[in-house]
């Protein structure tokens, strides 16, 4: 699946370009942190909260952030 087509499915308040940022930001934390595979989802939802400042999250989004 292409990364822009599933990145159109997530909540509107997050953009493609946030999308972007997020999931660059959350690779250089998991190399930086040397965060196991099996932390990676909690690592992206707790991103996503703070770049949102919103508990609300759309459980692909973390998903797509958090894929190798």
């Amino acid at each position: 699946m292409d990364g822009r087509l599933a990145m159109s499915q997530f909540d509107s308040s997050v953009s493609a370009f946030d999308c972007d940022i997020l999931r660059s930001a959350f690779i250089k934390i998991v190399i930086q942190k040397n965060i196991p595979e099996d932390k990676w989802r909690a690592e992206a939802e707790l991103l996503i909260r703070e770049y949102t400042d919103s508990d609300d999250i759309e459980p692909g989004l973390a998903e797509w952030i958090a894929r190798k």
